[in-house]
């Protein structure tokens, strides 16, 4: 016996089961999908039609939708014959509601004669539901998913619901990307209603139609605004049809003769809507038109629709009301529900509006909104709870859970408690939109003020957590001004909008002091938020001066209270007293303090001169951010390693993490972490490069450029330019940064005479690097102390120490310095032999400024600089580099496809640039190089 007393369990069983209407877009694959029909989108697919309404009648062909479109269908068509060439693009279509939108895609659905077409449509009533319209669009090519990558294959089966885990919204993007090249024919994709698409299937999208460049791929999104997923693709916006145009299709409609005057008033008022005309000539008639409509277009029409719904019984109407209630569009749950409410099948034999066959489809969506807009409270109460007593309570429980919250009279903490379980569910998904609504309308349903202010809270979270910034402060409004939980979401949402005016610190220093008396370890906790974020937003000094009546540690001190007092003892009692506190915890890269704040971690570790740690605490971040795919720690531990990489001397694997870093930015569009690539030109010191690279960074790098100037140009041996990059560097105070900055500085300095400025930079260094004491910080410590002092014990020194390190760069210009140093003393001998070795290891490197100061100083000793091959990745791309790599160690193009966010053909393209540009004709030639591997 079924669970539902006999009826069929889904609705959907017995329709895959009848012979399916040939159309575009539905293939075998969509009847043979196997295991992937049963899950919880299947009634998805049903839901939404695969070919699209043409929106000036769903009675036209789509020939006959594209009145006055000869400019759009010509975009649209040359998009299709570049894709036809491997030259893939995406589009989206935009204009108001039934200008011709779908009637558009339904034309290049036409013309694409040997293409695979796909489609999916956005629901008003789905955008909640993470990853339905992906799956709809899927469907077709589901049966490709197990020649997949296994990571891929598990990302989409997680994100369609047919495997547990939390859904890797990047990773869906790159499977889907995989999966709709694997049929070996040009694919034509086709998405209506992108306005409506859930976000997760909108992130997915945007990541595939960015990267088809090099594909037989065509996108055609169509939408009444343009989501912000998608703003970074070519846009086609759809006009108004012209007068002749819009009299030509007023005569297709009305055959009887009309007045002058009337058609001219009707095409006013219409404003060239092709959706208004229709439905003002097909419901209006001739007396309604010569009376004239003064509505804006799409009201106008949506006021047809409900001028539609005169003299249609009760009956009719509730059916009707179930009918846009229900999103699904599956008629087994219709006419359940209809049944529970007495309306009978026979009173589907007048619905207007509505087709009810294989599956419910409204002829247009705003004929389902002005249905769902007409009905009364009473009504769509009804409707809700019959649709939330037929849905299945297992294969659909959020639906349940959302259909019963509809048809809530008051509050009911049984059913906010289903919500709450329903956002729990949607957050594991990944779809925290959907989370937030149900958060949300869990919290209006609670009858306790304690609970309902936690669901309010999470409900904001949530919605911070989707992007929905103004939602999220407006959830707040409703909360207590004093509540400290509250505080802590609005200095979030206030970092997340950082543009430099409001002070995001200001809102956790508050929550941090209300919490002191209550929750003393989350207050101090809140204190380390707060510096880590006033290092980013600027206001450190306040936030210190905050932090200096933390309360006391409760019980054994954790790594986050021994960061918290050697904050405040930095700032007021300087590095050695800091030390004391911040050196052993420091030194552990594995103290779970810097799982959280791994920012200050890395700056700490700078701070101290200590490379293992900066090594270890970026490594231990990376490999977080790997393992969890977060795609938030992750870019950040790249960032970090990347630079420290870059100090030790291995370019090319710097690059390797700044080229996964670019991409996995660009896949999420966040902005990649420049500071990495700012090290890396600087230590190339190529300066039309970097100089460039500079230029294009914004104000909020200056420090990291004036930093990398400043290396750029010692490099150079620009001293007074670099002298003028140094001081702005380290005039900030800056963690990190401004430590960094300051033996350039002392260099500069010296090398133009200001011998006052060079010691007292001196002084602070010294501090640094001894409280520090560590070989990397001892040994820049002697390094700048010999410049300073012209004491060649201290040369000495600092070469043995950095040379017992694995800092590269800087054993380099320790040789550098002591050999120019010895050849001013006259001792051309001794010169040449630190800077022979000064040369060699810049020249391996790939350091090619200091490289060439080195030969310099080598010839002025009489003897020639051996020319020494740049390194053979030098000629290679930061991205280049990175595929040569993993080709070497012997990936295959898909597997460096998924790993870069690409597809394999652009891969394939990328590798016959490195082959061009290395002048070799294979990838086992690669292996070969030992500067790629």
């Amino acid at each position: 016996m079924s669970r539902d007393g006999g009826r069929s369990r889904r609705w959907t069983s017995p329709i895959r089961q009848q012979a399916m209407p040939s159309r575009p877009g539905v293939t075998r694959a969509t009847r043979a999908a196997g295991p992937w029909r049963n899950g919880p989108f299947a009634s998805a697919v049903v839901a939404h039609p695969l070919e699209s309404i043409p929106e000036v009648g769903h009675d036209r062909s789509p020939m006959d939708g594209v009145l006055g479109r000869r400019d759009e269908t010509s975009r649209l068509q040359a998009l299709l014959d570049e894709a036809g060439r491997s030259h893939g693009g995406a589009v989206v279509v935009h204009g108001e509601p039934g200008i011709g939108k779908s009637a558009l895609l339904d034309h290049v659905a036409g013309s694409a004669p040997g293409f695979l077409v796909v489609r999916a449509s956005g629901a008003e009533f789905e955008t909640e539901l993470p990853y339905s319209a992906l799956h709809q669009l899927c469907v077709p090519v589901l049966e490709h998913v197990e020649a997949l990558p296994p990571r891929h294959r598990d990302a989409l089966r997680v994100a369609f619901g047919l495997a547990a885990g939390t859904p890797d919204p990047f990773l869906a993007g790159a499977a889907t990307l995989g999966l709709l090249l694997e049929p070996d024919r040009p694919l034509l994709c086709l998405v209506d209603d992108a306005q409506w698409l859930d976000r997760a299937s909108a992130r997915a999208l945007a990541f595939v139609a960015r990267r088809v460049a090099a594909e037989r791929v065509a996108v055609v999104f169509a939408a009444r605004e343009c989501p912000p997923e998608l703003a970074a693709l070519p846009r086609v916006g759809i006009r108004p049809l012209g007068e002749r145009d819009g009299r030509a299709l007023l005569a297709r409609e009305i055959r009887a003769p009309l007045d002058e005057q009337v058609r001219d008033r009707v095409l006013a008022e219409a404003r060239g809507n092709p959706l208004a005309l229709v439905e003002l000539a097909r419901t209006a008639g001739i007396g309604g038109l010569a009376g004239g409509y003064d509505l804006p277009a799409p009201a106008a029409a949506e006021r047809s629709f409900r001028a539609r719904l005169t003299g249609v019984s009760p009956e009719v109407r509730l059916l009707l009301t179930v009918a846009a209630a229900e999103p699904v569009g599956d008629p087994g749950l219709l006419w359940r529900a209809a049944a529970l409410l007495g309306v009978e099948e026979a009173a589907a034999r007048d619905v207007p509006l509505v087709e009810i066959g294989t599956r419910v489809r409204f002829v247009h969506p705003l004929a389902r909104s002005a249905v769902y807009r007409a009905a009364t409270e009473s009504d769509l109460r009804r409707a809700h709870g019959a649709l939330a007593r037929v849905s299945d309570p297992l294969d659909d429980p959020d639906r349940v859970a959302w259909h019963r919250a509809l048809a809530s009279v008051g509050p009911d903490e049984d059913v906010a408690a289903a919500l709450v379980d329903s956002a729990s569910r949607a957050r594991a998904r990944g779809g925290m939109a959907a989370a937030a609504a149900f958060l949300e309308r869990a919290a209006a349903l609670t009858p306790e003020p304690g609970p309902r202010v936690d669901r309010l809270l999470a409900a904001a979270e949530a919605k911070l957590s989707a992007g929905d910034f103004d939602a999220a402060a407006g959830l707040l409004t409703s909360v207590r001004p004093d509540d400290p939980r509250a505080d802590l979401v609005r200095g979030r949402i206030s970092f997340a909008r950082f543009r430099g005016e409001d002070v995001p610190t200001a809102h956790l220093l508050r929550a941090a002091a209300t919490l002191a008396d209550k929750e003393p370890a989350e207050a101090r906790t809140t204190y380390l938020d707060a510096i880590e974020m006033g290092i980013i937003t600027g206001g450190l000094p306040t936030v210190i001066d905050a932090a200096r009546t933390a309360p006391p540690a409760p019980g054994p001190p954790r790594g986050s209270d021994v960061v918290l007092a050697g904050m405040v003892a930095l700032a007021d009692h300087g590095h050695h007293a800091a030390a004391e506190f911040l050196r052993p915890v420091v030194a552990d890269g594995d103290d779970p303090a810097w799982t959280r704040w791994p920012t200050l971690g890395f700056l700490l570790a700078i701070e101290f001169w200590d490379a293992e740690a900066t090594r270890a605490i970026a490594a231990r971040s990376t490999a977080s951010g790997r393992g969890s795919g977060s795609f938030h720690l992750l870019p950040i531990g790249l960032a970090m390693l990347a630079t420290a990489t870059a100090h030790l001397g291995d370019f090319g694997a710097a690059k390797e993490m700044v080229s996964e870093e670019e991409a996995i930015a660009e896949a999420t569009g966040a902005a990649p972490l420049v500071y990495p690539r700012l090290h890396l030109a600087a230590l190339h010191g190529r300066r039309a490069e970097a100089e460039e690279l500079f230029a294009r960074v914004g104000p909020h790098m200056s420090l990291s450029v004036q930093y990398a100037t400043a290396v750029l140009d010692n490099g150079l041996a620009d001293y007074p330019a670099a002298l003028d990059a140094a001081r702005r560097a380290v005039a900030t105070g800056d963690l990190g940064l401004a430590g960094l900055a300051l033996p350039e500085l002392v260099e500069a300095a010296v090398r133009c005479g200001r011998a006052d400025e060079a010691r007292a930079a001196l002084a602070t260094l010294a501090e640094r690097t001894g409280a520090g004491g560590q070989p990397w910080g001892l040994g820049i410590g002697a390094y700048a102390r010999a410049l300073v002092d012209d004491d060649e014990e201290d040369y000495r020194r600092a070469v043995a120490l950095l040379e017992a390190g694995p800092m590269r760069v800087w054993r380099g210009r320790a040789h550098l310095v002591y050999g120019e140093w010895l050849r001013r003393q006259g001792r051309r001998r001794d010169a040449r032999a630190e800077l022979r070795q000064a040369h060699e290891l810049f020249a391996g490197l790939g350091a090619e400024a200091f490289a060439a100061r080195a030969a310099g100083e080598l010839r002025a000793t009489g003897e020639r600089a051996r020319s020494r091959t740049a390194p053979t990745s030098d000629a290679l791309t930061v991205q280049e580099v990175h595929i040569a790599r993993l080709v070497a160690d012997g990936a295959t193009s898909k597997e460096v496809a998924a790993k870069l966010f690409v597809s394999p053909r652009t891969v394939d393209a990328h590798l016959r640039n490195i082959f061009r540009k290395l002048a070799i004709t294979s990838r086992r030639r690669l292996r070969d190089l030992p500067a790629i591997r």
